[in-house]
């Protein structure tokens, strides 16, 4: 992944020899949507060229049927650049209509190239038409002339943004730059001709703003429009989509590893998350192999506070899915965002059951290596309120299994994310349990202060603080716990926390370790379904 701006809790990949490709938001991993666009966009782009070529020709016949003089009418100029615009048109579409299998990227390039030129062509002609009638009264200049060399313009407009499927933003850029050039070719004009100077260019220029104003506020509004209904059509097509015996109801989060998709067994009727991986990392037999082999372990972990996993296994399309318990509460990261930072025994409270899950992983030769605020949920189960539970193991690195292929960090790959990964992970040194200790550690900071311990606007800015910035101090936080906190977050591995049951013994040992009971949290929780982190979202990340 290039380096660039980007969250930091975003999961984050080194760069590598292999090459990656994200999915576009909204889509599930390995699902048709890029196809079902690419196919879309294809079919549109030849519809476009064949109504190009239409206009040309009723743009030919009303010029040849108009008036012979100086002013009207079609010369030997405005023909050929009627030939030169129409030709390119015939050869796109049957190369469009040959070429089934061009990529989603090379339509997107193919698409800015065909407007880019057919806005280049009316251009030309307006400005050709506007000097050639430098001699006619103004009247003539801003009547049929003035329409006819705006028409190019409102057509290309209308095209883009009813039939190129795409996003507003993407649209409000093309559409303002197709609607600049007759502007910028009558300036042209009137600097090079003097007789459409003064009252002929006033004219001029407002003519083109009502005829193109209304033109560009539908083309945009069409297609913002038309993306948000093609984007529920797929996903309502795809909540009555079964996946082994799992029915999928409705997406519950996106992440760097992939979706995860609200769902219920079709005999049990039981509500879970199914979690579908990236497909650059299903595609490839040795990555599933070893996500498999993840899944396997994680599965014997049996601690309350872990993500139980249930099944597991490949789409008919391909991705690689995970099934696992659905829980009824936000992530710590979505309720410190929506409540601020939460009171320090209650964060000793959570962070004391987080302990618990990963002593057991650890116990087990499991390190965890992406704890961080988004794979933690602060559930309700069994009428009980403040469940931590640890979820997201798919970076999960298993010990026991020795080195080489049966690790699933790739050679030159550093995964994780920036902000809550221990100095060693972000040096692409190996991770050990006392990594995960520095993680939760870091989780701790920031449900009691809002914030990560290291900040930066880009993840290689956030690594290299975590590898050469000393901690800010924890204000306004007991001092025995702000204290547990700092020894979880030294830069030494050896001067941290030895275990997380050590963790968990230094966390009881806190003065503040009595304030919060399920008790308080049954009571707080009312409260909290009030305010915008209602525990009843029901929420799941992706990694």
């Amino acid at each position: 992944m290039p380096a660039g701006p980007m969250d930091a809790t975003a999961p984050y990949e080194a760069p590598a020899d292999e090459p990656t490709r994200t999915a576009p938001a909204g889509s599930r991993p390995g699902s048709g949507f890029d196809e079902e666009l690419r196919q879309l966009l294809r079919s549109r782009l030849i519809l476009v060229h064949l109504l190009v070529l239409g206009y040309y020709a009723l743009l030919a016949i009303t010029l040849l049927s108009a008036p012979k003089g100086p002013s009207l009418g079609i010369d030997l100029r405005s023909g050929a650049l009627i030939v030169g615009s129409a030709a390119p048109c015939l050869v796109g579409a049957v190369a469009l209509w040959r070429s089934p299998a061009l990529s989603l990227r090379a339509l997107r390039r193919w698409e800015l190239f065909l407007f880019a030129t057919q806005a280049a062509a009316g251009g030309a002609y307006r400005y050709a038409s506007l000097v050639s009638h430098d001699g006619d009264s103004p009247g003539v200049m801003t009547g049929f002339l003035g329409i006819v060399t705006l028409l190019t313009f409102s057509h290309l407009i209308l095209a883009y943004g009813v039939l190129i499927p795409n996003t507003r933003r993407r649209a409000l850029w093309v559409v303002g730059g197709l609607a600049a050039v007759p502007f910028v070719t009558l300036a042209a004009a009137a600097a090079a001709t003097p007789a459409l100077q003064g009252i002929p260019f006033a004219s001029l220029t407002f003519q083109a703003v009502t005829h193109l104003i209304f033109p560009a506020a539908v083309a945009v509004f069409a297609a913002a429009r038309a993306a948000a209904l093609h984007r529920r059509a797929f996903e309502a097509e795809r909540r009555a989509e079964r996946v082994g015996q799992y029915a999928l109801k409705r997406k519950l989060g996106a992440g760097g590893m992939g979706e995860v998709w609200l769902a219920e067994h079709g005999l049990l009727k039981r509500p879970c998350a199914v979690k579908f991986v990236r497909p650059e990392l299903a595609a490839h037999p040795a990555a599933a192999g070893r996500f498999a082999r993840e899944v396997q372990a994680v599965t014997g972990l049996t601690h309350p506070n872990t993500v139980r996993v249930y099944d597991y296994g490949r789409a008919e399309d391909g991705s690689f899915y995970y099934v696992m318990e659905y829980l009824d509460g936000p992530t710590l990261e979505q309720l410190v965002r929506d409540r601020g930072p939460l009171p320090p025994g209650r964060v000793v409270y959570l962070l004391r059951q987080l302990c618990g899950a990963l002593a057991e992983a650890h116990a087990a030769g499991l390190v965890h290596r992406d704890v961080k605020p988004g794979n933690v949920i602060v559930a309700r189960l069994g009428g009980v309120c403040d469940v931590a539970k640890l979820l997201d193991f798919g970076l999960v690195l298993d010990e026991s299994a020795g080195g080489g292929e049966d690790r699933l960090t790739r050679a030159g790959a550093v995964m994780g994310t920036p902000a809550y990964m221990p100095p060693e992970q972000a040096a692409g040194d190996p991770v050990g349990a006392r990594g995960d200790v520095y993680a939760l550690g870091a989780v701790g900071y920031y449900a009691l202060s809002g914030r990560p311990p290291h900040g930066g606007a880009t993840a290689r800015q956030i690594l290299a603080a975590v590898l050469t910035q000393p901690v800010p101090p924890l204000a306004g936080v007991p001092t025995d716990l702000a204290a547990v906190i700092a020894r979880c977050l030294a830069r030494d591995p050896s001067d941290r926390v030895a275990t997380a049951w050590d963790l968990d013994r230094a966390l009881a040992g806190c003065g503040c370790a009595a304030d919060w009971s399920a008790e308080l949290a049954a009571a707080a929780w009312p409260a909290e379904r009030q305010g915008k982190g209602s525990p009843d979202a029901g929420t799941h990340t992706a990694g």
